[in-house]
This record gives C-alpha cells, sequence and structure tokens, in this order.
C-alpha cells in the first residue's frame, strides 16, 4: 500500500520536478515548501514563534525580559533545527541542479584527469568505444625522452581545465607499434572525434618553447580549434 502511495506521488510529480525517484521528489518538495515559506505562506504558529525570537521586546519590558532569558523551548529547538536542515538540503539540491546543467551543457560525460593506457588493445577500446560527441587526446610517449614529462604534467592541468575532453597516454612500447613511434618521433599526440583521427603531432615539443607549461599546450591545441570553451564552475 505504502508503494502505491509512493508510485502514485512520483506520477503526480512527473514533468515537475528536477529529478524523479524518492529522493528527487523529496528535494524538489523541500526547495518547493522554503520557497513558499519566504513567500508568507508560513503556519500561524510557527510565525508567532519566529516574531517572539526575533522581537524579544515586542511586549513591556518585564514580559520581554522574562521571554528573552529564558530557556528555548523543544518547539524552538526543532524549529531552529528543522530550518538548518532545510537549508543545507537547499544547498545540495542546488549544488546538484548546477551540476545537472553543468552535464547538460557539456553534451557529454566528465573526465578531469589523464588515463593510463596500458595496452593497444585499451588504446583501440577508448578509441572505439567513446562516445562520438568526445574529443580523446592521447600522448605517446616514453620516460627519458625529451618533452614527454612536461607534456604529461601539462596535459594533467588542462584535464582539470576541460573535464569534457578526455586525456589519456600510453608508453609507445605498450602501443603494439612500436616501431612506428620511435623516439625521433616522440612526443607525439594523436587527437580523436568519433572514432576518427583528426589531428596528428609528431615531436609536438619541438613546436613549443625550450620550456613550455600548460598554457602553451593549451595555446597550441588552441590554434587548431581542438578545444572545447574551458569549465568555469
Amino acid at each position: 500500500m505504502e508503494e502505491a502511495k509512493s508510485q502514485s506521488l512520483e506520477e503526480d510529480f512527473e514533468g515537475q520536478a528536477t529529478h524523479t525517484g524518492p529522493k528527487g521528489v523529496i528535494n524538489d518538495w523541500r526547495k518547493f515548501k522554503l520557497e513558499n515559506e519566504e513567500s508568507g505562506s508560513v503556519p500561524s504558529s510557527k510565525k508567532e514563534i519566529i516574531r517572539q525570537m526575533s522581537s524579544p521586546q515586542c511586549r513591556d519590558y518585564k514580559d520581554s525580559k522574562e521571554k528573552f532569558s529564558r530557556k528555548m523551548s523543544i518547539q524552538e529547538y526543532e524549529l531552529i533545527h528543522q530550518d538548518k536542515e532545510d537549508e543545507n538540503c537547499l544547498r545540495k539540491y542546488r549544488r546538484q541542479c548546477m551540476q545537472d546543467m553543468h552535464q547538460k551543457l557539456s553534451f557529454g560525460p566528465t573526465y578531469g584527469f589523464v588515463y593510463e593506457l596500458e595496452s593497444g588493445e585499451q588504446f583501440l577500446e577508448t578509441i572505439e568505444k567513446e562516445q562520438k560527441i568526445t574529443t580523446i587526446v592521447v600522448h605517446i610517449y616514453e620516460d627519458g625522452i625529451k618533452g614527454c614529462e612536461a607534456l604529461n604534467s601539462s596535459l594533467t592541468c588542462l584535464a582539470g581545465e576541460y573535464p569534457t575532453v578526455k586525456f589519456c597516454k600510453i608508453k609507445a612500447s605498450n602501443t603494439g607499434a612500436g616501431d612506428r613511434f620511435s623516439s625521433d618521433v616522440l612526443p607525439t599526440l594523436l587527437v580523436y572525434k568519433g572514432g576518427e583521427l583528426i589531428s596528428n603531432f609528431i615531436s609536438v615539443a619541438e613546436q613549443l618553447a625550450e620550456e613550455f607549461f600548460a598554457g602553451d599546450v593549451e595555446s597550441f591545441l588552441n590554434e587548431y580549434g581542438l578545444l572545447p570553451e574551458r569549465y568555469t564552475p
């Protein structure tokens, strides 16, 4: 019986609630409740408590002094406690809404760090199975090769700035095609979208300054239109 009531409640809120499901309905209800309280639809008993707490001198001085100095009643404590709970819930609700909105505006999943690919099979799987709208930047590197370490550090920074771009790295010796990625062409950047290679930069460090940082790599990729608008929380 209770399950049927919950389901009916969800159906009544369908199309109005931001999130479906019991938790979503509760969050939306709390937001609605707070908005109603702000608009003045507060029960008279609750208004009276608030008035007494906020206006201790509304009567004569003696009564006000007694009211001000007496211990907080259980009802007042519950009111304050409830308001704090509702405020915390509202913050979480709004934060979740912002995250959901950013997810929709970004038109895809978010990542936020550099993925280490361990094999050629994992490399191919990443390219083929990722969503078609996702840009994938793959750094092919080897330890000890000039520019590789700096590029890895730069991509780690950019992964946080561009969470909708999937940044990956893989050692040339793990690709299964190490003979095609000799030290002469490293570091190499490959950029994919929709399973297709859209840009290929070999010896990319030679196209940057002697000492380069994340901002330099960002500018380089932006020259070719490979990065979306930067995410600002």
